[in-house]
């Protein structure tokens, strides 16, 4: 999730404005601050986490971590790059929605230590259905390396479907990694249930 992308790859035309903060079930969903910098570097510093991630290294410390918070906590794109945060506003993950290459594209990431919980089926469907309330008719673009089956489930959950198989490029890694690309089409979102 470490983007470093030029201002001008990164502007379109029209977006889903500031990015919100959105209640979940059991989670909240809110912009960046500069404060969560040592609570991520602690999340993509375990190995576990970063392999999963295309653009992040391996070791990943506060200084990674501040500098990437100094973009997207105060850039001005319309992209959405949402903290997860349990009851007590402790940063456990990361929700984004970025304009790259003309489109579309989700990415996500949770600490270890939470998964297994169903906190990130929850993060996805709230951010996805708040972004398309915004974004009416906007397709979404994702995609997983073929490793990792459990967030190709969070996304499958959420009515992304399968297009196809390419190789991608993992910096914690050093490697190719095989990479399982997936879309969400206007009117395939499915939301959460609501819990009882």
């Amino acid at each position: 999730m470490n983007v470093l992308q030029a201002p001008a790859e990164r502007r379109h035309a029209s977006g889903p404005g500031p990015a919100p903060t959105i209640a979940a079930a059991r989670l909240t969903l809110r912009p960046h601050r500069l404060a969560d910098a040592d609570a991520i570097a602690r999340s993509l510093n375990d190995f576990a986490v970063s392999r999963m991630l295309a653009r992040v290294p391996a070791p990943y410390d506060r200084q990674d971590a501040s500098e990437w918070l100094s973009l997207v906590a105060t850039d001005l794109s319309e992209d959405w790059t949402l903290a997860i945060t349990a009851g007590d506003d402790v940063h456990i993950g990361c929700v984004a929605f970025e304009w790259r290459g003309g489109e579309w594209h989700l990415g996500y990431w949770l600490n270890r230590f939470y998964w297994g919980r169903g906190y990130m089926s929850e993060a996805v469907r709230a951010a996805t259905g708040r972004f398309l309330m915004r974004m009416p008719g906007t397709e979404i673009r994702s995609g997983v390396f073929a490793d990792n089956l459990a967030s190709l489930r969070v996304q499958e959950k959420a009515g992304f479907r399968i297009t196809g198989c390419s190789e991608t490029f993992c910096v914690a890694r050093g490697a190719m990694v095989p990479h399982i690309e997936t879309r969400l089409e206007p009117g395939d979102f499915r939301p959460a249930m609501p819990r009882h």
